[in-house]
């Protein structure tokens, strides 16, 4: 009797031990992918060539949309994507928590597709008059730099305003309400207010700030799947390369995956950088800049070395 329950506790250890195998197994073969309402990322997961590649080798792509960047780096670090995009902003903030992350790669600079906003009737027609002004905008987000350099560039302080922290859905309606005077924002939402609400832009990043977007992975992720990850990154490469030459069919893709007006989709499409590459020391030493900007600002609790979250493609992968 005692030989059948050892017999029969060996088989349950040996079938659990098995299913869990192939829930690591499983598990290991999704890669979970974070995206926001814009960049290559929507185009390349409106294409499915990503999917289609990575199912020779028996990957699973899975997606997940966050509403900004410092929300998809959250994900990042908890664990629950292994690969994001976002502004040039958001990966200083999740270095400085001490976050796991490395950088990936980057798309060319885009500096219209970002700006601050004014309602059409506001009288504020320069950043100088934002002194004293209620400024809305995500908090850690590309164009938190944006506004920084705005600022700077204006003779005003970052404490001559206030600012208000919301993510761009809530931003929006108080920028709606009219309790707040400006709101500092990216596209598509930056394009959707300027068409659906009349607001003026103020200050695009054009000769103030680069806005790159940056592609991310977890450290742990990117050290044990160089060769998805570089797949990954070809893969953008010519979706954005594509899209540049394609604007109009691009902007009838993604209208279903945005939810938004075709107009605004392509506005959106015209204003962003494509052709992605992995990082260059020129890339490394303008994240650089950022990230000394903020721990002077007090922003960021301490100093950063840039450098020590750049990841390094093996050479057998590097060439694109």
């Amino acid at each position: 009797m005692r030989t059948i329950t050892l017999r029969r506790g060996l088989v349950a250890l040996f079938t659990a031990t098995v299913a869990l195998g192939a829930l690591s197994q499983a598990q290991a073969e999704t890669l979970r992918i974070g995206y926001q309402k814009y960049g290559t990322l929507v185009l390349l997961k409106a294409k499915g060539t990503l999917e289609k590649r990575l199912a020779d080798q028996g990957i699973r792509v899975q997606w997940t949309e966050f509403p900004g960047g410092p929300q998809l780096l959250e994900g990042l670090n908890v664990g629950s994507i292994d690969f994001g995009v976002t502004g040039e902003t958001p990966p200083v903030f999740a270095q400085a928590a001490g976050a796991d992350l490395v950088y990936v790669a980057h798309e060319p600079p885009a500096p219209t597709s970002e700006a601050i906003l004014v309602p059409k009737e506001s009288a504020i027609a320069s950043v100088k008059d934002l002194k004293g002004k209620k400024v809305v905008l995500n908090k850690g987000s590309n164009v938190h730099y944006l506004l920084v350099r705005a600022l700077e560039d204006a003779g005003l302080k970052y404490t001559d305003i206030q600012t208000v922290f919301l993510p761009p859905a809530d931003a929006r309606a108080a920028f709606e309400r009219g309790s707040v005077d400006a709101w500092v924002i990216w596209d598509p939402y930056q394009a959707a207010a300027e068409q659906q609400l009349g607001a003026r832009t103020l200050r695009d990043g054009s000769g103030l700030v680069d806005n790159n977007q940056f592609y991310l992975a977890t450290r742990p992720y990117a050290q044990a799947h160089p060769a998805v990850v570089a797949a990954l990154v070809e893969e953008v490469r010519k979706t954005g390369e594509w899209s540049q030459a394609n604007p109009q069919e691009v902007a009838e893709q993604v209208v279903p995956l945005l939810g938004l007006p075709a107009p605004i989709v392509l506005t959106t499409v015209k204003r962003q950088g494509f052709g992605a590459g992995y990082i260059t020391p020129e890339v490394t030493a303008a994240q650089q800049k950022i990230a000394d900007a903020f721990y002077q600002l007090k922003l960021i609790p301490k100093p950063l070395n840039v450098k020590d979250v750049v990841w390094t493609p093996p050479a057998s992968l590097a060439v694109q």
